[in-house]
């Protein structure tokens, strides 16, 4: 099932399931039992498909990532998490952090992974069926505050409003039995800047729900974003990072793409 969360055209929020051309409304709760019904609605604006209740980051996932970055493959994986105030709407604009300034903002093509239901101590064997679906991720990153301000702030440099886009859909598990063969990439402003696919992850994405959900609960409707392949800006000869009038675009084969426009913050 594809599932959507929209704004209704009579200002209500609500769950649907995208057809075709239409969406139908949801019936009952994301983390237990629904049912598409029949029932049209009449979106005046896509949503981002979850709100979280928490988000976990997996830094250095992707071997060519860590290549590109000369850092050794991680024994475990790296975690950090950003703030679920930092989730941002498809089509809704990424903005510049200029009240404490940022001039190294960067994308990160991620697949996000969607727990459905409360799990803790699970193992990598039965880890892919708490998961309720997947969606597209932006990990966006200030560059300069995660690495140097103050010593570096990993969780500041990735929770800045607006540095979480995730959509445009939902893909329910049974629709992706196998999270690792997904091919994803980054267009910046129409150019690819970031393509591999999810088998090139160190760790899989029943690892990650192993390792994290080890003596730590994790809720239903936890999002983890699961790493980003090589291409980031800050890698690049010389580093690139977002200005005012880009448009990033992040493409995963079975989702659908998430596009942000990016603007500067208005900062009073």
């Amino acid at each position: 099932m594809e599932i959507v969360r929209v704004e209704n055209v009579d200002g209500e929020i609500c769950y649907g399931c995208e057809v075709g051309n239409k969406v139908f409304r949801l019936e009952g709760d994301l983390y237990g039992d629904f049912q598409r019904s029949d029932v049209l609605l009449q979106p005046l604006r896509r949503l981002a498909p979850v709100v979280p209740t928490a988000i976990y980051g997996i830094g250095l996932n992707y071997r060519e990532h860590a290549a590109e970055m000369g850092t050794a493959l991680p024994e475990s994986p790296v975690v950090f998490m950003k703030s679920p105030s930092a989730v941002l709407d498809p089509g809704r604009p990424i903005l510049l952090p200029r009240h404490l300034h940022s001039d190294q903002v960067d994308y990160e093509c991620e697949l996000a992974v969607v727990i459905g239901r409360d799990c803790k101590n699970v193992s990598e064997a039965e880890a892919l069926d708490y998961v309720l679906g997947y969606t597209c991720a932006n990990d966006v990153t200030a560059r300069d505050w995660q690495k140097f301000h103050s010593g570096g702030q990993w969780v500041k440099g990735k929770s800045f409003d607006t540095f979480c886009p995730l959509g445009p859909i939902l893909v329910t598990a049974d629709r992706l039995p196998n999270p690792q063969i997904l091919p994803l990439r980054t267009l910046l402003n129409g150019r690819i800047v970031q393509e591999s696919y999810t088998g090139d992850m160190i760790f899989s994405v029943a690892e990650i729900i192993a390792f994290l959900s080890g003596s730590t609960t994790l809720q239903a409707g936890t999002v983890i974003l699961t790493g980003t392949p090589p291409g980031v800006g800050m890698a690049a000869d010389p580093p690139h990072f977002l200005k005012m009038g880009d448009e990033v675009v992040i493409e995963i084969t079975g989702i659908g793409r998430l596009r942000n426009p990016v603007e500067a913050e208005v900062s009073f």
